[in-house]
């Protein structure tokens, strides 16, 4: 029977796992051994005691988190809530847009279509599609967002895969003397020449797939809160600051 795969849990289901580790034997570098064993190709960032007593919080690569228990017997994929003085506080959400945040300011601008604000105050990073309706539709907004001053990063998410017309289009657009002005003729569905090179397309799909993006456009805050589609550029630059604002709070 083919084991069941820890990425393919559902939220807040719990698995019991049979394990000999001993009580000595319960700390971070154990529990990583433990989870390889159950599954080697399981992406691990890192492993850390979680704000629960007796358990460890595990961050995939994309900024995902498992939980499991000191020996790594029962491990769990959910919200984690602490309640603070009254109030419930995700702390899983806060810990995968906290991953997602340093992902995000970790990506080479040089591997970007950007269009830049006049006065920059803010950035949005947007998973998106040349031959996406919405993706074109927020385009078309982009001098209203760069006017309020968010600068656009594009990261390139061809919605059909690495192959076919969609993907091609995308490849043109990063290989392209001028990138802005080739992602803007392609959006308004006009004809770009078409060019090969070395581009980051793959890496920026695999980075979309990574952290869960379905589908275009898809739109990443400064403070690592997603946006899963289309918001009207006046509603998505609010949106925008008000995140950037949370960020400056806490620094």
């Amino acid at each position: 029977m083919q084991k069941t795969k820890l990425l393919s849990v559902g939220v807040c289901a719990a698995l019991l796992l049979s394990s000999n580790l001993s009580a000595s034997e319960q700390h971070i570098e154990q529990v990583r051994e433990r989870l390889l064993q159950i599954q080697p190709d399981l992406s691990i960032e890192t492993v850390a005691p979680s704000a629960m007593p007796e358990l460890y919080q595990v961050q995939l690569r994309g900024g995902r988190i498992l939980y499991v228990n000191a020996s790594a017997e029962f491990i769990f994929q959910g919200q984690l809530l602490q309640v603070q003085d009254g109030v419930p506080v995700n702390l899983t959400e806060q810990a995968e847009r906290k991953a997602l945040v340093e992902q995000m300011q970790g990506l080479n601008t040089q591997e970007m279509v950007v269009f830049p604000a006049h006065t920059a105050q803010t950035a949005i990073t947007v998973f998106t599609d040349t031959d996406c309706g919405y993706c074109q539709k927020l385009h078309s907004e982009v001098p209203e967002l760069n006017g309020a001053g968010v600068d656009v990063r594009y990261l390139a998410f061809p919605r059909g895969g690495l192959a076919g017309p969609a993907y091609d289009s995308l490849v043109s657009v990063w290989c392209a003397d001028d990138r802005l002005e080739a992602m803007t003729q392609a959006k308004q569905r006009k004809k770009i020449a078409q060019k090969t090179c070395r581009n980051p397309v793959e890496k920026h799909f695999a980075l979309g797939q990574a952290i869960g993006v379905r589908g275009t456009p898809t739109i990443v805050l400064a403070n690592g809160e997603i946006i899963p589609g289309y918001q009207p550029a006046k509603q998505l630059a609010a949106q925008a600051l008000k995140a950037q604002q949370q960020i400056d709070q806490h620094l």
